[in-house]
């Protein structure tokens, strides 16, 4: 059983943020998500996260292939760059979760289970550990079932844990390259299309084109070159629709979290903090 001390919140918020209701992107729903997610003091910590753990980037990059500013981004979202990590004792949420009624009971089962395995392996006491309402750990926000495919004991000292930034950012990498990230392949270009709302073709992750097929579309940038199918991804603002083409390595992204709009905003994050990267450190 879990401790009656912390029964009551876990029970009240996530099992309410457990059982969301179906999501509609209204007008202007990107414009609030890129308010949230991609503000100047967010960027700012990103640069400066980069910069102090650069030695780590460098090595983890050199090994994964994943460049650094998309780890950052994942890390700066998911955690606030570890500022964040989660306020609630994951081993009370996953049974509170897995044995309460909720639509997704089962599979809080599975991971309450995946916990208890992974606190044996790793030696901790589940009871020590925090993280999010729905139990997820550390700086990018594991689920406990993505240890033991993902997980990664990069500094060498015997334990895997995402709570430590050098096993975190090589996590995430060895994350992102088993869903299949691919090295110097593009994330995502803007695209030009007519008119103001685009309803033509479906559009999100999981719909794929051929550059052919989509005539009228065109990126906005010369330089984007990718052969493979795209993602047409929608973003709808206030005033028109933004478009973008998403290509394999956004598709990876969008393992992480099965959402367009995060992806995006994943993206985005990450060449924010590079363009500020590269002006701020660019002679040393």
């Amino acid at each position: 059983m879990f401790n009656p001390k912390y029964r009551k919140k876990p029970k009240k918020s996530s099992l309410k943020k457990s059982n969301p209701k179906k999501k509609i992107l209204k007008q202007g729903s990107w414009d609030r998500h890129e308010q949230m997610l991609l503000g100047e003091t967010r960027v700012k910590k990103g640069v400066q996260y980069m910069r102090d753990y650069r030695t780590i980037f460098g090595k983890v990059y050199k090994q994964y292939g994943v460049p650094p500013e998309y780890i950052t981004a994942i890390i700066g979202v998911e955690s606030y760059y570890g500022y964040n990590r989660g306020k609630f004792p994951v081993f009370d949420t996953l049974t509170t979760l897995a044995f309460e009624k909720n639509r997704r009971s089962k599979y809080f089962r599975y991971e309450l289970k995946k916990f208890l395995l992974l606190s044996r392996s790793e030696k901790f006491n589940p009871k020590d550990v925090k993280g999010s309402f729905a139990g997820a750990i550390g700086l990018g926000q594991f689920m406990p079932s993505a240890y033991k495919p993902f997980a990664v004991d990069f500094n060498g000292d015997g334990k895997k844990s995402m709570q430590t930034t050098s096993d975190a950012i090589a996590g995430i990498a060895n994350y992102f390259k088993k869903n299949g990230w691919k090295q110097g392949e593009p994330v995502a270009v803007r695209v030009s299309y007519e008119g103001n709302r685009y309803k033509e073709r479906k559009t999100g992750y999981p719909y794929k084109y051929l550059r052919a097929e989509l005539t009228g579309i065109t990126p906005k940038y010369a330089k984007w070159h990718y052969d493979g199918k795209v993602r047409l991804i929608k973003l709808e603002r206030y005033a028109y629709d933004e478009l973008w083409y998403g290509a394999k390595n956004f598709y990876v992204i969008t393992r992480y979290n099965h959402s367009s709009y995060y992806a995006m905003a994943i993206h985005q994050l990450a060449q924010k903090i590079k363009k500020a990267y590269k002006k701020k450190y660019a002679s040393n």
